[in-house]
């Protein structure tokens, strides 16, 4: 057993790795461009939207509140007229970039130490590179990649994104598990 303290180094380069692999991935190679369409008259639905102030949040259309009211005739009709949409609202202004880049970076630490805490349980110190790899980067897969699925299954993301989104999970996972491979104690 090797104990997560023990385990800081590689929990750390690990998620600066995936930190710099992200950011290639998401400024170099452009394949996630096309993850979000741009809406028919952008303009005009933006404006029409405008006159709700809409508070940050997720949101349903229709929405029912019951499964008694979703079984409702009413209901139906707004769901056959459309249009159906899930909805995502942020603050307005800007994306701020730097929230943003701090918080995916501590969910890369967080990872690593999940990971840590997983291949440490399992393995000894000294414990073969290939031992530690497996163990690691199933974790960081898991991790990275799978419950990005849910998004598809219950919320109609597109399958293509999703299929990016693990692939981009998949190259996390093998820089995290090389480097603690690399890095074990």
């Amino acid at each position: 057993m090797v104990s997560i303290i023990s385990l800081w180094l590689p929990i750390l380069v690990s998620a600066i790795f995936v930190f710099i692999v992200s950011s290639v991935v998401h400024m170099v190679f452009k394949y996630h461009n096309s993850d979000f369409a741009k809406l028919p008259d952008e303009d005009g639905v933006m404006q029409d939207l405008r006159k709700y102030n809409i508070p940050p949040g997720d949101y349903a259309m229709p929405r029912a509140v019951s499964s008694k009211e979703m079984a409702a005739p009413e209901y139906a009709e707004k769901a056959k007229s459309g249009p159906v949409a899930l909805l995502s609202v942020a603050k307005n202004g800007m994306p701020k970039m730097g929230k943003a880049l701090v918080n995916w970076f501590i969910y890369t630490i967080v990872i690593g130490i999940f990971a840590a805490y997983i291949a440490g349980r399992a393995l000894g110190p000294e414990a073969p590179y290939l031992a530690v790899f497996r163990f690691t980067g199933a974790t960081a897969f898991v991790a990275y990649a799978i419950g990005g699925w849910q998004e598809t299954i219950w919320f109609n993301r597109r399958l293509s994104t999703t299929i990016k989104n693990t692939i981009d999970g998949l190259i996390y996972a093998l820089v995290t598990a090389g480097t603690f491979g690399w890095l074990w104690p």
